[in-house]
């Protein structure tokens, strides 16, 4: 794994110490995707494996938060996140607006193109996009290794919930 992918290890070790997380999402728990070494550091019983429902997962997520949890929900690429965007961005977002503080730590990444490109549907950044229609929620980018440990104790500290944007190209 490379020092990015170590450093996301790392920052995901770091935010499983807090008992409240849960970490959420498709290869958490069973590989099949270049992120799923990242989550090395996680105890296996505080990862959930979901199935392909991204706006579920976000609500759910959501959920969680409210109830006194922290999830990390993984994304592995931001056109996939692009389905749970009506959770997002009018649920989610909102919150804060009408007095609820759910935290909720999501990750995602920006597809890589090389050693083969996976196609337009798998490869799209959306992050100004989101940063502008994102109301109360931080949008961070981790362009660097020196990016990740950084923005995740931020993650771990701030009050409320945080898109982290991760670029495959480095893991």
């Amino acid at each position: 794994m490379s020092a990015y992918g170590n450093a996301l290890r790392d920052a995901m070790g770091l935010l499983a110490q807090d008992e409240r997380t849960l970490f959420l999402g498709q290869a958490i728990a069973y590989s099949g995707q270049a992120a799923f070494k990242t989550f090395d550091f996680v105890p296996p019983e505080r990862r959930i494996e979901l199935p392909v429902a991204e706006d579920f997962q976000m609500g759910l997520c959501t959920g969680l938060s409210l109830e006194g949890y922290i999830p990390v929900s993984f994304y592995c690429r931001w056109d996939f996140l692009l389905l749970a965007a009506n959770q997002l961005i009018n649920h989610l977002d909102k919150l804060p607006l009408m007095g609820w503080t759910p935290k909720v730590i999501i990750r995602v990444a920006v597809g890589r193109s090389k050693p083969l490109d996976p196609g337009p549907q798998h490869r799209g950044n959306y992050t100004e996009a989101f940063h502008r229609m994102l109301e109360t929620i931080k949008v961070l980018r981790l362009d660097s290794v020196e990016d990740v440990m950084p923005a995740y104790m931020h993650a771990a500290k701030c009050e409320g919930s945080i898109l982290l944007v991760e670029r495959m190209d480095l893991y």
